[in-house]
């Protein structure tokens, strides 16, 4: 399938069991070229867009994702090292 539409090269990945949600937007953030959007992150997963907000607003409180630009998110580097 193809990527999220914010020209990155991100794809969807198909493990979104319980507990895994936040794995799959974790896996996508870390195929983004840069930081993307809420909305191409459910794009690009197959998640709700509010599933997707949710689960980075759990990501960044643990440090794995951050926001370098306004509502957009990027993995950091424990986000990387995490998965």
């Amino acid at each position: 399938m193809s990527g999220c539409g914010c020209e990155c090269s991100c794809a969807t990945s198909s493990s979104k069991e319980a507990g895994g949600e936040l794995k799959v937007v974790l896996e996508a953030l870390a195929r983004c070229e840069g930081p993307c959007g809420s909305k191409d992150i459910a794009q690009a997963t197959g998640l709700d867009k509010k599933v997707v907000s949710d689960k980075i607003a759990e990501l960044k409180k643990k440090g794995l994702v951050d926001s370098p630009v306004r509502c957009k998110f990027a993995i950091t580097s424990a986000g990387k090292a995490s998965i």
